[in-house]
């Protein structure tokens, strides 16, 4: 048996983090059996970050190499495309997983708005009274971070404008099909899928969250994606959207 240790879910979403939907739909789409153990802290885990799963007593972090195990057990996530659309593929997860995914950084952890939704969210096991004064320190120390990536040093229209090419590229993908590539979902879908639902679900009113609320195109592949990955694969079919 497999567990999934995982971020609880919140905002609507099955986790706080787009990587650990990544590696719920994986392990739905792989048809291997599992449980899920949720947790706010990941500073136990081999590489102090969430998701990993558990194999008997083996701990494997990080949704990519959640991914390369299950394929060893005989998961094909990119079953009938093509070695250019393979190509394509990984270039749309990197777009998400490297790029897409620190605006969602900054939307939550930058903006004022947003932020004590986020600390009360996240750090909900932290006395209230010892709160502030803790993740305010978290919250500075990522904030450096974000500006030695470089995406931090853009103000929020900029990092709008900036977001907006990979919005283009994802809804031109979908002109082809329901999913990235064609009929059912595919990695890219898991990764993508995930990263626009969790923009979509961060709390308030901030751009990047209403640029996607706002797209019919985009608010569509989401539902439909999650429809068809929340539920194992046994199951997915009949879940699948048009």
């Amino acid at each position: 048996m497999i567990t999934l240790i995982t971020y609880p879910a919140s905002f609507g979403q099955p986790a706080a983090s787009p990587f650990c939907i990544k590696a719920i739909w994986l392990l739905n789409m792989s048809g291997q059996n599992w449980a899920r153990q949720d947790t706010p802290d990941p500073r136990k885990m081999p590489k102090q970050k969430l998701p990993a799963i558990r194999v008997d007593e083996r701990i494997i972090p990080d949704s990519e190499n959640i991914r390369s195990y299950l394929e060893t057990r005989g998961a094909d996530f990119d079953a009938g495309l093509t070695d250019m659309e393979k190509s394509t593929s990984r270039a749309f997860i990197r777009m998400a997983e490297e790029h897409m995914y620190f605006h969602v950084v900054m939307e939550r952890w930058g903006d004022d708005t947003v932020w004590p939704i986020i600390r009360d969210t996240y750090f909900s096991a932290i006395p209230r009274l010892l709160r502030g004064t803790i993740t305010n320190k978290l919250r500075k120390t990522l904030m450096r971070g974000m500006h030695a990536q470089g995406l931090g040093r853009f103000t929020p229209q900029e990092r709008l404008d900036r977001l907006e090419s990979d919005l283009q590229a994802i809804t031109t993908r979908l002109w082809h099909g329901p999913f990235l590539f064609g009929n059912k979902p595919t990695a890219a879908d898991a990764s993508v899928a995930a990263m626009l639902a969790n923009m979509r679900a961060t709390p308030g009113n901030p751009r990047m969250k209403m640029r996607i609320a706002e797209d019919e195109i985009l608010c569509r592949y989401i539902d439909r994606a999650s429809d068809a990955m929340n539920q194992p694969v046994t199951a997915a079919s009949a879940t699948l959207c048009a």
